[in-house]
């Protein structure tokens, strides 16, 4: 196998930035350096970006600019939504009671699970079926009176699947429950309209859609209260102290807009190699791969997989030999030889939960790459499988 093979295939952890938003952001790093809280002509000068940034991801999700924070990005984002709900409804007395699932990004499950047990609050973790998806009537039957905040994600980060948000979005406001969504990973493939759609929260990543690292974007709905975790000078509408980033909000903006601009194009594109990497790798290992997440609820540019008794590892340590970079499911988990719990909770016995593989495609990717990593595939698979049998019998 080539060793000058590079093919990037793990746009589900991170994307290259845009060269629109490079040059976006190159002002705001040298030329208009003021601190957008200062009231001189620097100052106001920042601020005016960080304002019309504000305003582009606002319009973009037909939402008003208030009810834009900046963030230091995803996981930020969602720790915001959770804990300043369930600390605001506490406060104000209207409940103790949280639900999320168990396939969450750790961002959410995590701060699920510590708001439990550092903080008293009852906690819900709903069940999957065996493609990933919440049922809505199992949210339904979650609700109590005391419920503050129900926490679904749009689209799985690991296995791709699409949930019914405005299912549960709608079973939420019939209760008068606040309903957040982690948008991370779905928020560049999928249309959005706040005016419309029954959501309260919703928490976003510049870096999934080719913008830069360490920003992010949380939407709360006006009204929705939230007590900030990061208390300071009251930037961001006293959601999130701390001088704020000018250059990445604005990088952030621009890859949105850049995003929802050509998302139809972007989207066609994604489906044809996901839809080539599927068919190709079932086609080529019937008996020991199995697609992972929903057939066709999926986000459009991820492939997942389950291969039995193959270590997932050792899978992504042969392909990153042979020049292709993917990973095993969430980037935040790569390199733990543990089976993935996103596949256990979706019923994947621990055979098949270790052999995760998630490929997930980008706009510079080509069909002849796709037909490259499945050559590879069909060669280094074989290989540990006969790996795997010599060990066992020496």
């Amino acid at each position: 196998m080539s060793t000058k093979r590079a093919i990037y295939l793990d746009h589900g952890a991170s994307t290259p930035v845009d060269e629109q938003v490079v040059a976006a952001m190159q002002p705001y790093w040298a030329e208009v350096y003021g601190n957008a809280g200062s009231g001189h002509g620097y100052g106001r000068a920042a601020a005016h970006a960080l304002e019309t940034a504000r305003q582009t991801v606002a319009d973009l999700l037909r939402a008003q600019p208030e009810e834009i924070t900046f963030t230091g990005g995803g996981s930020e984002s969602d720790n915001l939504a959770l804990r300043g709900v369930m600390w605001a409804a506490r406060r104000d007395g209207r409940g103790n009671h949280l639900i999320t699932s168990a396939i969450e990004h750790a961002a959410v499950l995590a701060t699920a699970i510590q708001l439990r047990d550092l903080f008293g609050y009852d906690l819900t973790i709903l069940p999957v079926d065996e493609h990933g998806q919440v049922n809505p009537d199992d949210v339904a039957a979650a609700i109590r009176p005391d419920t503050a905040l129900i926490s679904i994600m749009a689209a799985n980060n690991e296995v791709g699947t699409l949930q019914p948000i405005w299912e549960i979005g709608r079973i939420a406001r019939e209760h008068g429950v606040l309903f957040h969504t982690d948008a991370i990973q779905a928020i560049a493939t999928t249309a959005w309209d706040m005016t419309t759609m029954p959501i309260d929260l919703l928490s976003i990543a510049a870096h999934k859609f080719y913008g830069p690292k360490g920003v992010g974007m949380l939407y709360a709905r006006a009204g929705v209260p939230l007590v900030s975790a990061l208390t300071g000078g009251g930037q961001e509408n006293g959601r999130r102290a701390g001088t704020p980033s000018v250059p990445l909000a604005v990088g952030a903006a621009t890859a949105l807009r850049i995003a929802s601009e050509g998302a139809p194009q972007h989207i066609t594109h994604y489906q044809q190699l996901r839809d080539q990497l599927i068919t190709g790798i079932l086609d080529a290992f019937p008996n020991n791969c199995r697609l992972t997440g929903h057939p066709t609820a999926r986000l459009p540019h991820n492939a997942s997989f389950a291969f039995r008794n193959l270590n997932a590892n050792d899978l992504l340590m042969h392909l990153d030999m042979a020049g292709i970079a993917a990973s095993s499911g969430s980037a935040c988990k790569t390199g733990s030889p543990k089976p993935a719990a996103v596949l256990q909770a979706m019923g994947f016995s621990d055979a098949w939960a270790i052999g995760g593989l998630r490929l997930t495609v980008g706009k510079q990717n080509s069909p002849e790459e796709m037909d490259d990593t499945l050559s590879v595939l069909r060669q280094v698979v074989p290989k540990l499988y006969q790996l795997r049998t010599v060990i066992r019998n020496s």
